[in-house]
């Protein structure tokens, strides 16, 4: 038996399910197959689910990041390798593992509380009311849009570019590109202005104009701040997440396929 099959089998494994009734079952079964432990004490973590679990998953283990292994009992599964339940040690051995970076976010509200948040896929403004948001951009201490009249405006990492960053017709980024997408959603005025490509270096910093008669909610993937005044993102590279998919199905394959769809 080679080393790195035997290393596979000495892995501990923690399942994880999103609650529906299919990730329920194949939990059950997974754990009387493989066994199982606390995600504390795993060496890699089996999601079962969709993709929103994939998300929490990744978030709830930020602190201490572990490999995540998804397999799709939800809807999309974007994220998420195909379920089977033979093999499963062997798949764990022969994964590609995936890097990727969260977002930063700095937000201010009204009242000047200041709270911070990480996205894996996107910080995302959002008007609250029938009004639209009026916006100031700037990017590394320079105003480059003076204003954006919107619905809002998010910055998505390349992670995250085929998630809401695609459904806003924001650009798809190659995994491992050094950039992040700037895109605005429903743009009123400039009517022209498509969004843009920054550096993963850059910091962002967005300015709500009229906030008190234009109130607007800032999300980092699900945790929203309303009322915000001040928003504030970053690309965290300190802080490395992992994602393992089958062989010829890894994440940068899936995106780079998600380009030549229709």
């Amino acid at each position: 038996m080679s080393v790195a099959r035997d290393a596979v089998r000495t892995q501990t494994v923690a399942f994880l399910s999103s609650g529906a009734r299919e990730a329920d079952e194949a939990l059950e079964r997974l754990t009387g197959l493989y066994g199982g432990v606390p995600p504390e004490k795993a060496d890699v973590i089996v999601a079962l689910g969709g993709d929103g679990l994939m998300l929490q998953t990744l978030h709830r283990t930020m602190h201490a990041p572990k490999p995540i292994y998804g397999m799709n009992r939800g809807s999309v599964g974007f994220l998420m390798n195909e379920y089977s339940e033979r093999g499963l040690r062997e798949r764990l051995a022969a994964a590609k593992p995936s890097i990727i970076h969260p977002l930063f976010m700095r937000a201010r509200d009204v009242h000047g509380v200041e709270t911070t948040a990480r996205a894996i896929n996107e910080v995302s403004l959002l008007r609250q009311t029938y009004q639209a948001a009026k916006l100031r951009i700037e990017v590394d201490a320079a105003t480059r849009l003076s204003e954006l009249i919107a619905d809002g405006v998010l910055v998505a990492t390349p992670a995250g570019s085929t998630a809401y960053n695609l459904s806003a017709n924001g650009p798809i980024l190659p995994l491992d590109a050094p950039l992040m997408a700037l895109t605005p959603l429903s743009p009123f005025r400039p009517r022209r202005w498509r969004g843009a490509l920054l550096p993963d270096t850059a910091r962002v910093v967005i300015e709500i104009l009229e906030a008190d008669k234009r109130p607007v909610a800032a999300a980092a993937d699900h945790f929203e701040i309303r009322r915000v005044t001040r928003v504030e993102v970053a690309m965290d590279r300190a802080t490395s997440l992992i994602l393992l998919h089958d062989p010829g199905h890894s994440l940068d394959e899936r995106i780079l396929r998600e380009q030549f769809g229709y």
